[in-house]
């Protein structure tokens, strides 16, 4: 997470949200090739598509669940040194919140009304197609700005960014690889336009690049004790509490 990868960042947003924004019609030209204009059917809406969905999804969890199960142990035995260090649990939780979560899912998809390309007239639906930054759509919520899913295969970026490094290229590599073909999935079934998997992937690594600076390279940098000992003063009063209770309970 260093200064080039924001550089290569802000150097895709910035021609993609010019040109996309420019010639509007991009965005439809890119999802066409996945519409089958015979059968009006998209072509990633079938049951193997979505069974790779669901595959995905279970694959985000997965890379989630040490930084959960790590946090939940040190809850319950705060005593006891965290299975991930502190920083890493804090840096893939909090941006899971923020990017997906937040950001994605409830300011942005539920605000930014822009129809998905399934539900617009050039693809067989009744709404009318708007550009990536206009959101005066007529979707009420869970809209198509930005893709929800792809933010979501996107920001296992944050385990890599906390891998051995001797492992960190390959573990950027498979995520950049990893958000891509989710979002192509969304595209072929009709759920997200090009820009929406693009700015999905810039706003979350912009969000992972904030959190990682913070916690490990700006002066606000603190160390895996520190978080550790934060969550020990939460959890303590509750453990010992529990622990005097069970011990009256024997007596």
């Amino acid at each position: 997470m260093n200064r080039t990868g924001l550089i290569i960042a802000l150097a895709i947003a910035a021609p993609v949200g010019l040109a996309f924004g420019l010639y509007p019609q991009l965005d439809i030209l890119a999802v066409a090739p996945f519409f089958n204009t015979t059968t009006e059917r998209w072509v990633g809406f079938n049951p193997t598509a979505w069974l790779l969905r669901d595959l995905s999804m279970w694959l985000c969890a997965l890379v989630a669940a040490p930084a959960f199960i790590a946090l939940l142990v040190k809850l319950v035995r705060p005593r006891r040194r965290m299975l991930v260090p502190g920083r890493a649990a804090v840096l893939m939780i909090a941006t899971l919140t923020l990017a997906p979560g937040i950001l994605a899912n409830v300011i942005l998809k539920d605000n930014w009304g822009r129809p998905r390309p399934s539900d617009i007239t050039e693809f067989g639906g009744p709404g009318q197609f708007k550009p990536w930054w206009d959101p005066r759509g007529e979707c009420d919520k869970n809209c198509s700005f930005v893709a929800g899913e792809p933010s979501g295969a996107f920001w296992t970026l944050s385990a890599a960014a906390v891998a051995p490094p001797a492992w960190r290229a390959v573990g950027y590599a498979a995520a950049l690889t990893f958000g891509t073909a989710v979002g192509i999935l969304r595209m072929s079934a009709g759920g997200h336009f090009f820009t929406d998997v693009v700015f999905a992937g810039v706003f979350t690594f912009l969000i992972i690049w904030i959190v990682h600076r913070w916690l490990y390279r700006w002066r606000t940098r603190i160390a895996d004790d520190a978080v550790e000992r934060a969550i020990e003063r939460i959890a303590l009063p509750g453990y010992d509490a529990l622990r005097r209770l069970f011990a009256r309970k024997r007596e």
